[in-house]
């Protein structure tokens, strides 16, 4: 039995739990240490002393959980509840300038905009969820909708508050998400590779690839042997919280202890935004982490939620890209590639350069345009760099090295892997192979259909499809669900066991969203985020298969591009037939019909000028929640305009179509009576 503890020792743990966050704060936020190393660490031992005599006051939000917990089977996936969004990428001064113009332009073009610019960080994108001050969540960025869980790995990174600060002018929110960067500093990176080579153990490519493959270990004890660090840049959900600008709400994380990059610089205008850029690029390879660029961001708050987002990325912020990192090498030879929807691509295979820390051995050459517009020959001298520091690709040929035993290169005129004719479509650059039975094609759209956010089939990797294709074992979706477990006990480095476990996985597989199932079927133009919003607006797949353009068009973020191809996708016979032969073979669509109750079910309202108390993320979130929707622009469809402070052209719309137009306070009493 643990010992009973006396109210002096309860009141001592918990001193020694508040001086440590204080001296976290002060050290990795402030940088204003109070307090040696020393000493630091014999507070935090003498605190691990008391909760290992006494069990019972360990807390979730002690400083001794940065040691690790136990190992997890598997991360669990959490919904971010405001998507994280990917961005935009400038790469010269007349990309953002553009970007720039285009900001104002959508804001009526007023005279100036000011901005706030930030180093983007080469690192991992992470969430943390509080409540009430304590961390209760951390979770990846994922696919940008939905994260996995890794809040155990989170908790031992020093920088990341376990507690937020208390501040007498700015309370801490009942919630709050809270965003930023986690990374693997230069210096510690090169030490943490020292440490593997040392244990014979292979060294990791970059700091990038390092803090990602330390984030997902599913023993955080061996993530908190890891060099992690954190920079905050933003947030999701805050309630009871309106910011007026990005600027504040920095100032403000900072003040509830969150560690702000100290290069960022708030307020400025477009031009010093340039000078920013300029100055950076300078200096970043003195900086003690990498960095790929710089963030440009539309300050004030009110005006973000007035610019809105596409549903990739936000309107009002735009990556500037720093120029990639370049090296010589050579071309041996150019491969055509045939991609799931008929794509050729020709890639360029090289002698093997590093750059920037990747050892690249390939690039891709886009397409016949690209290599004529390049003229790249095999066995050409070649710049390549990563685009953006990530994809490879060519940048130009040297053509003072060549000797003249350079080969060109010319596209095939049918396919490389089922010899059929190719074509290319007037007014596109891709070259495509036209027979939907090409195995090539069949094999992506196979991989495609198995992996993780579609139907994410354990087991079924791309080099057991290949093998499944080429062995005629599977010529469709529908066959994966046909799969025999003694066939596939023979193939190549399967056997009994793993079978049998692929053919659980399968049968596990077969109760699927309706949302990863459409994203699964491959349609162009139909990525993950389409397809929850289709699947969020028709609910049934019946209802989408017949559904016309024009009631494609009416669903919020699917353009006339989209509808066309959904449409041209479910006219064909042949992909209808085999739908029939999945659900025939006992998949099963999870569509949860509306996705809240409420008494603002199938309300549709639409958002205009500045709300006091909320957010227009916020209050979106809180209509959604008690089954309403809300739209981008006023249409026959809506039934309420929220009119706020200084409300645009959707007002003048609303009053034109007759739409009922309400005041923030009204909305207040229409959420506050849902059941």
């Amino acid at each position: 039995m643990p010992e009973d503890v006396s109210p002096p020792i309860i009141n001592k743990a918990q001193a020694l739990r508040s001086a440590l966050h204080r001296h976290n704060y002060q050290y990795y936020v402030l940088d204003d240490p109070e307090i040696s190393d020393a000493e630091y660490d014999r507070l935090l031992q003498e605190l691990t002393r008391l909760e290992e005599k006494y069990p019972q006051l360990q807390r979730q939000d002690s400083p001794t959980v940065r040691v690790g917990a136990q190992p997890l089977d598997k991360f669990d996936s959490v919904a971010h509840s405001i998507p994280m969004l990917s961005l935009d990428n400038g790469f010269n001064d007349d990309d953002i300038l553009e970007f720039d113009k285009r900001v104002r332009r959508n804001l009526g073009d007023p005279d100036n905009i000011i901005y706030t610019a930030e180093p983007k960080m080469d690192g991992v994108a992470v969430e943390l969820i509080y409540e009430n001050g304590k961390l209760v969540t951390a979770a990846t960025r994922g696919d940008g909708q939905t994260g996995e869980v890794i809040t155990a790995n989170a908790k031992t990174i020093q920088t990341v508050p376990l507690v937020m600060q208390l501040h007498p002018s700015i309370p801490v929110p009942s919630r709050c998400e809270i965003r930023g960067e986690v990374f693997i500093g230069l210096d510690a990176f090169k030490q943490l590779n020292q440490e593997r080579i040392q244990q014979e153990q292979p060294p990791f490519a970059n700091p990038r690839n390092a803090a990602a493959g330390s984030l997902r270990q599913l023993d955080s004890k061996i993530t908190s042997t890891r060099p992690l660090e954190v920079f905050f840049y933003g947030v999701g959900m805050v309630e009871d919280t309106v910011f007026e600008t990005h600027g504040a709400l920095l100032e403000t994380l900072k003040q509830w202890g969150f560690r702000i990059n100290p290069l960022i610089r708030s307020g400025i205008t477009i031009d010093a935004v340039l000078n920013y850029y300029r100055e950076l690029s300078e200096k970043r390879h003195q900086l003690a982490y990498d960095i790929d660029g710089v963030v440009v961001k539309v300050d004030r708050v009110d005006l973000q939620e007035q610019l809105g987002t596409t549903s990739r990325s936000p309107r009002w912020a735009i990556a500037y890209k720093f120029k990639a990192i370049q090296e010589t090498t050579t071309i041996k030879a150019i491969e055509v590639q045939v991609g799931r929807t008929g794509v050729l691509t020709p890639v360029a295979h090289l002698e093997p350069v590093n750059v920037g820390g990747v050892r690249v051995s390939r690039a891709t050459l886009h397409n016949q345009d690209e290599v004529e517009k390049k003229d790249v020959r095999i066995g050409d001298h070649v710049l390549v760099q990563r685009a953006g520091d990530v994809i490879p690709e060519i940048v130009k040929v040297i053509v003072s090295k060549r000797v003249g035993r350079e080969t060109a290169f010319k596209m095939p005129g049918v396919c490389p892997v089922c010899d059929s004719k190719v074509i290319r479509i007037e007014g596109e650059a891709a070259t495509r192979c036209i027979n939907t039975s090409c195995s090539a094609q069949l094999k992506e759209r196979i991989k495609h259909f198995a992996a993780k956010g579609a139907f994410d089939i354990d087991g079924l990797g791309a080099k057991l499809v290949e093998q499944l294709v080429d062995k005629e074992l599977l010529s469709s979706y529908a066959d994966i669900f046909k799969l025999d477990e003694a066939v596939l006990s023979d193939l190549d480095r399967m056997g009994a066991k793993s079978a049998a476990n692929l053919k659980n996985a399968i049968e596990k597989a077969k109760s699927i969203a309706l949302g990863r199932f459409l994203f699964a079927l491959g349609i162009r133009q139909v990525g993950e985020h389409v397809a929850m919003l289709l699947a969020d607006h028709f609910a049934a797949l019946d209802a989408l298969m017949d559904s016309s353009r024009a009631e494609l068009e009416a669903v919020d973020g699917i353009g006339p591009t989209v509808a066309e191809s959904i449409v041209r996708f479910f006219e064909q016979k042949h992909n209808r037939r085999i739908i029939d032969q999945m659900l025939a073979s006992g998949v099963k669509l999870e569509t949860a019909g509306p996705k809240k109750s409420g008494k603002l079910n199938g309300q549709v309202f639409v958002l205009t000028g500045k709300l006091e108390n909320f957010t227009r993320s916020q209050a979106k979130t809180l209509i959604e929640s008690a089954g309403g929707k809300v739209g981008g622009s006023v249409s026959g469809k809506t039934n309420f305009v929220v009119a706020g402070d200084a409300p645009g052209s959707k007002l003048d719309r609303a009053r034109l179509l007759g739409v009922k137009i309400i005041d923030e306070q009204t909305l207040k009493k229409m959420l506050s009576h849902t059941p």
